[in-house]
């Protein structure tokens, strides 16, 4: 049995894609420019960084600071989850989501 996050306890979200590399550029641009100040508009939405991947597995990584689950229920959130014009593009979707075991809180 996983052990996750309650409704109110901070996590990180991480999402690993690809995309083909005729769409790379414009994958980046609107992720940047576009997706990334949406999501982190909405409530709950802490801190976002990406990251291209040095080993195995999807090219692509988004690493998000969320407050917890709940962000994931909100209407500003419903509005722009997704890959938007790429949603049929991406390809190789991992979802990995991580809870604080130690630490400073």
């Amino acid at each position: 049995m996983r052990d996750e996050p309650m409704a109110d306890e901070a996590f990180i979200h991480i999402v690993r894609v690809d995309i083909d590399p005729e769409h790379e550029a414009a994958f980046n641009a609107w992720y940047e420019q576009r997706h990334f100040p949406d999501l982190l508009a909405c409530p709950g939405w802490l801190s976002a960084k990406r990251f291209v991947s040095i080993g195995d597995g999807p090219k692509y990584a988004a690493m998000y600071e969320v407050a917890g689950r709940w962000a994931f229920e909100t209407p500003e959130f419903l509005k722009v989850k997704g890959f938007g014009p790429f949603e049929s593009l991406v390809k190789n979707f991992m979802r990995i989501q991580l809870k604080p075991t130690s630490g400073p809180t």
